[in-house]
């Protein structure tokens, strides 16, 4: 996890260095004003506005050592969507308090909180309503299972419906391993209630969670100078078509000839997907049943690009050679279990 914590203080700034190498094994820089900086082995942070708006971009997690209206005032014009704002946390300089103050669910930010108060000896603060009545989050309970939240509103409403007592139903077209928590019941065509699956279309209950695991990965053959755009639209629609929620895409893959084919980087960028580009031999190794081309052999020296770059993985294909607008797509999905 990338953090950025930040102090403003020569004392806050010793307990951000503590907290720095106690959190091993994370990825964490401390930031603090440049009178402070040098003295204090610190990185300058220079203006907290500009700060804070890199830090939106660039981190999974910040912490201000701080008074917390420091941090709301910091991180205030800058909050967007609680699926895509970092984890931001607050802890006073005399280490006694650590407050999770945006994220707490989705960015991880209230467990954070929790692991560095546990670290600090100080008291972790925190207030959303399933964790200070004991009950079932769903929203931490898909990010443990790498499930990408499709309702926010049902999202809201089953959190709602469950701190009420109340039944929520639970669809998946996945196993499942442990117990569901008390009120979440494995039955269709209730009123509200959770379905897993990799099609969108799938609503078994008056309202429906829907809820789609990161297990995808899309292979892709273009054409040279193919724009970005085409290349979104093609894999988007194609996957879709086929029942497949283009949220559940984790990764993009294709042959090393096209690593430096603008449009596809551009789409893996912009989409925040990793890419692995092939060579024609490690692709021609992979054993299998792929669909065969004459010209994609002549033009790459393997058969087949997108369904090889996709189940190099290790995945089963979901999806065989599809085409759209001259780009050819393929999906192979990790083999998949949900956790209770």
């Amino acid at each position: 996890m990338k953090i950025a914590i930040i102090a403003f203080t020569a004392k806050g700034c010793r307990l951000a260095g503590r907290i720095r190498e106690l959190l091993a094994g994370e990825d964490c820089a401390v930031y603090a004003p440049e009178r402070l900086a040098a003295a204090e082995g610190a990185l300058a942070c220079g203006s907290l506005a500009r700060w804070t708006e890199a830090r939106f971009s660039d981190s999974e997690a910040l912490v201000f050592v701080s008074a917390a209206g420091i941090a709301v005032r910091a991180v205030a014009p800058h909050v967007r969507d609680k699926l895509s704002d970092p984890a931001v946390i607050s802890a006073d300089e005399s280490g006694k308090y650590v407050i999770p103050l945006l994220s707490g669910h989705v960015g991880g930010a209230n467990r954070l909180a929790a692991r560095i108060a546990s670290l600090i000896s100080a008291t972790a603060v925190i207030s959303t309503a399933t964790d200070i009545n004991g009950q079932f989050s769903v929203d931490v309970w898909a990010g443990d299972n790498r499930l990408a939240l499709l309702d926010r509103a049902a999202a809201r409403d089953v959190s709602a419906a469950l701190l009420e007592g109340g039944c929520v139903g639970f669809a998946s077209d996945f196993p499942y391993e442990g117990e569901p928590p008390e009120g979440l019941v494995a039955a269709e065509g209730l009123e509200i209630g959770i379905s897993v699956s990799l099609d969108e279309s799938k609503r078994p209950f008056g309202k429906t969670l829907r809820l789609a695991p990161r297990i995808l990965t899309v292979g892709i053959g273009c054409r040279r100078q193919t724009g970005w755009e085409t290349i979104k639209n093609a894999v988007e629609r194609l996957l879709a078509e086929n029942g497949l929620s283009p949220s559940a895409v984790r990764a993009l893959a294709s042959i090393d000839l096209k690593a430096d084919e603008p449009g596809l980087l551009e789409y893996a960028g912009r989409a925040g997907l990793p890419i692995s580009f092939y060579s024609k031999c490690e692709l021609a190794s992979l054993r299998g049943e792929f669909t065969p081309s004459d010209f994609v052999l002549d033009k790459a020296g393997v058969d087949n690009v997108c369904e090889r770059a996709a189940a190099m993985g290790g995945g089963a294909l979901v999806l065989r050679k599809s085409v759209l607008d001259g780009v050819a797509v393929a999906a192979a999905a990790d083999n998949y279990i949900l956790r209770f």
